[in-house]
């Protein structure tokens, strides 16, 4: 009767164990991956802009990128940006290919009011958040490479009576890697 029970003991482990093994190879091909990406593009021109992305399924995305400015040219307009978003995608490789993204962006910027009959400034910073949609292509290689062509546009919605930055935009060349 003992050997009945070890038997039956055994043979219910050793099919637990199969059916794990088939849970986690389906696990891993349907795994959600992590991005991190610098944009070239706003590198060459004086700034950071970088982006951290979660992929929820093979057509979609979230994530979230930061503009900082490190020249004086362009910190004198933009003190900064954070901008999450959404992305679906349309191509055959897992979050790739063609995509339409919406985004928030929450962003600082300066406004220069010249006083009248001199050659002072008033400099005012105005923090606003827009709304935007835009598309882009997204190219990975095999080892997780990222190369990333994007372009968007929005609009501030709460100070634009006050500046002359009521249309926003977000252009990238971005490389990264996926892991």
């Amino acid at each position: 009767m003992k050997k009945s029970y070890l038997v039956l003991l055994i043979a219910v482990l050793f099919s637990m164990s199969v059916f794990s093994q088939e849970n986690s190879e389906n696990k891993s091909a349907s795994e959600n991956f992590n991005e991190v990406k610098i944009n070239g593009l706003y590198l060459v021109l004086g700034a950071f802009d970088l982006t951290y992305e979660r992929t929820i399924s093979q057509e979609s995305a979230f994530g979230v990128n930061v503009f900082l400015p490190f020249d004086d040219d362009i910190n004198n307009d933009i003190n900064y940006y954070i901008s999450p978003y959404y992305r679906f995608y349309f191509g055959k490789k897992y979050a790739a290919g063609f995509f339409v993204e919406g985004f928030g962006m929450l962003n600082s910027t300066n406004d220069y009011n010249y006083l009248d009959g001199s050659n002072s400034s008033n400099k005012e910073n105005i923090t606003d958040f827009a709304l935007g949609i835009g598309l882009g292509g997204k190219w990975i290689t095999k080892s997780g490479f990222i190369g990333e062509l994007n372009l968007g546009f929005g609009r501030n919605l709460f100070n634009s009576d006050r500046y002359d930055y009521e249309i926003i935009g977000k252009v990238g060349i971005t490389l990264g890697y996926r892991f």
